[in-house]
């Protein structure tokens, strides 16, 4: 789809909010909580952001990036070189990340620009009059985003919020062990932040049934099986690829000229998440339970591979 960037907004240090109007539809689809769509900001280059739309962006979508220089430079792109009144592509929205809207009460523990997503999550909820709690974890005030949007969607009456800077004096890592200790009856938590936070938080919730435990990555340390040795064979034009060593078969596929959509290239946006006909991929995503990886329907080509001499996808 084609879209307007209508405003930019400061929304702490180093984090800013691009505001997107529809151009080539009358109107976006609907936010599902916990969505994101990618975006092209050029040519060559396409990012996945969470979109952190609130009460008052009905119609529009809002994209919320942190200027991180340690990153692959699509957010340090987009900090520096656009500008309001420029037209960008951005992909339907896809979610990976979904609300359970039946759960009697959720707890959010958000790390950082990890916010984005909660924020229309925590309004959904609201609209459903449904209990929930924000733990959002930050290492200085100035780092955190929507502050007073946050404080305001849980002065409606069914949110609370507890804010953690362990950056600051007297500051100390929220204890996650209590977080889980004190979790009521059939709640449902939800993390999204920084690997050290996730896998902290994962730990943590080890004991808990996996069906309530919900976690987003946006990086990973996670490598991609580039091991080879297998041929993929593409279901729909019948052509046999083999993937030799050092090669993913996301690069097997697109060297072969076949045009595969992905984001990425790490197994946590599921742009390239590809349908299974035959063969065991060996699963190295972010994104699929244990449950989806061991039905092996799908998987993600940009960084798992294969256990077995052949695969059958549905490209």
């Amino acid at each position: 789809m084609k879209a307007r960037i209508v405003a930019i907004r400061y929304e702490a240090r180093d984090i800013l909010s691009f505001v997107l109007a529809p151009l080539d539809v009358d109107e976006f689809p609907r936010v599902d909580p916990g969505s994101h769509v990618d975006v092209h900001p050029t040519g060559a280059l396409m990012r996945s952001y969470s979109l952190s739309n609130g009460e008052g962006d009905a119609g529009l979508y809002r994209l919320t990036v942190q200027n991180d220089p340690k990153s692959r430079g699509g957010s340090v792109f987009m900090h520096q070189n656009l500008r309001a009144g420029q037209e960008l592509e951005i992909s339907a929205p896809r979610n990976n990340f979904k609300l359970a809207e039946d759960s009697p009460f959720t707890v959010f523990v958000a790390g950082g620009i990890g916010i984005t997503p909660f924020i229309p999550m925590m309004t959904r909820l609201n609209a459903l009059r449904r209990k929930w709690r924000l733990h959002y974890c930050v290492r200085t005030r100035d780092r955190a985003a929507f502050v007073k949007e946050i404080e305001r969607l849980a002065a409606v009456g069914f949110g609370d919020v507890q804010f953690t800077f362990d950056g600051e004096p007297g500051g100390a890592p929220l204890d996650l062990e209590q977080v889980m200790a004190t979790l009521p009856a059939d709640a449902h938590i939800y993390c999204c932040g920084p690997m050290g936070m996730l896998q902290a938080y994962q730990r943590a919730a080890a004991s808990l049934p996996s069906e309530r435990v919900h976690f987003e990555y946006f990086n990973t340390d996670v490598k991609p099986a580039s091991e080879g040795g297998f041929s993929v064979v593409l279901q729909k034009s019948g052509r046999e690829i083999f993937v030799k060593s050092g090669e993913t078969i996301l690069k097997a596929v697109r060297e072969a000229g076949v045009d595969v959509q992905s984001s990425c290239e790490e197994g946590v946006c599921g742009a390239c998440e590809t349908a299974v006909i035959s063969g065991q991929p060996e699963h190295r995503d972010m994104i699929l339970s244990e449950r989806e990886r061991a039905a092996n329907q799908t998987m993600m080509i940009c960084c798992s591979g294969c256990k077995t001499d052949r695969l059958v996808l549905d490209l």
